[in-house]
């Protein structure tokens, strides 16, 4: 997380201190709601910044325009009055496009639909498959914690070297994600945000793929600069 909130204070900078930005139409529903607060935020220098918000009264529609200079991560956050804390954040890269959410408020963040916004689309693609490596890892571990590690050592080292060999096919995954979508900014996001601590040379790899407007972004500039503490 604490990547994630560094990341996102260079792109709200970048966004900031841009005089071309463009205005983003975010619109959206959200069914069943009653009352509650959506909130537009960004995360800087590990502060949650509210950007804008819509106070909900027995209809559900909402609509948000935020200048966006580049595709970058924002959040919505649905404070549902239930006091109920899971699901209610949902990551949404937006561009510059317009871009529709339809959600249920008891399921907000679980299934909501965002369609419009081509770079939110390989977000949730590239999240999906790293759902699927986290959870075998964490079924590993579970499985690992219920032995007797003075009877069943051997065991314990298989599954050990099951979930080394799940880690390692999640980086090159990751790697080569990044550098199948090379033209879009998904792929330093990826690498700077999912995989810092890859080796520099895929790291460089990835860099050294990104075309010029790319590695111009926010998202680029956070990979060089990974790039170049690295060789510190």
């Amino acid at each position: 997380m604490k990547k994630i909130m560094l990341l996102c204070a260079a792109v709200l900078l970048g966004v900031s201190c841009s005089s071309d930005a463009n205005q983003s139409l975010l619109r959206g529903n959200i069914r069943g709601i009653k009352k509650g607060t959506l909130y537009l935020q960004q995360i800087v220098d590990t502060t949650v910044v509210v950007l804008d918000s819509v106070v909900f009264s027995g209809d559900g529609q909402f609509e948000f325009n935020p200048e966006v200079t580049e595709p970058s991560l924002y959040y919505l956050y649905l404070d549902r009055k239930d006091e109920n804390p899971y699901n209610d954040r949902l990551p949404i890269f937006l561009e510059d496009s317009k871009i529709q959410v339809d959600a249920a408020w008891d399921t907000f963040a679980v299934t909501a639909k965002v369609s419009g916004s081509k770079t939110h689309d390989q977000y949730t693609e590239f999240q999906q498959m790293m759902s699927k490596f986290n959870q075998q890892n964490l079924a590993l571990m579970q499985q690992a914690m219920a032995m007797d590690p003075k009877t069943q050592q051997k065991a314990m080292d298989s599954l050990l070297d099951k979930n080394n060999k799940n880690e390692l096919r999640r980086y090159l995954f990751a790697i080569n994600f990044a550098l199948n979508n090379r033209n879009s900014v998904i792929a330093p996001y990826v690498a700077v945000v999912e995989i810092p601590e890859a080796s520099p040379v895929f790291l460089d790899s990835i860099y050294r793929s990104l075309p010029t407007d790319v590695a111009q972004t926010s998202y680029g500039r956070a990979l060089e600069a990974l790039l170049q503490n690295s060789t510190k």
